[in-house]
């Protein structure tokens, strides 16, 4: 699938799924998260969901979806470790969000985005 494949209906998706995850309070995420991914174009691209107050950010918006854009997991100590799924690539450990999503954009797959109406196996 190419991003000419791209459906009108997977986008309007994704814009939906982001303001819904851009309107989540604290007890689902700190809203520090979505808005620092949000900031990325390329990110905002990309199907959101939360999980354990964890964003997670897929290339398709039907299960299963990718697992091979980064994922800024919080921890104890502060700061985030930016972890690819895919392959446990560690990709860094950052001070902040804001610092954590740079990364995360700066490590997207080749050709990445916008998200596809469809499932890891059909990219």
């Amino acid at each position: 699938m190419t991003n000419d494949d791209v459906s009108p209906a997977a986008a309007e998706i994704v814009a939906s799924s982001w303001q819904t995850v851009l309107d989540y309070g604290p007890d689902r995420v700190d809203p520090a998260v979505p808005r620092a991914a949000y900031s990325h174009p390329a990110l905002r691209e990309l199907f959101p969901a939360v999980s354990h107050g964890v964003l997670y950010l897929s290339r398709c918006i039907q299960y299963p979806w990718t697992r091979d854009i980064g994922t800024a997991f919080p921890q104890a100590a502060g700061g985030y470790r930016v972890r690819r799924q895919s392959d446990s690539t560690l990709l860094g450990v950052t001070e902040t969000v804001e610092e954590a999503y740079r990364l995360i954009a700066a490590h997207l797959p080749e050709g990445c985005g916008p998200a596809i109406d469809g499932t890891a196996n059909d990219l």
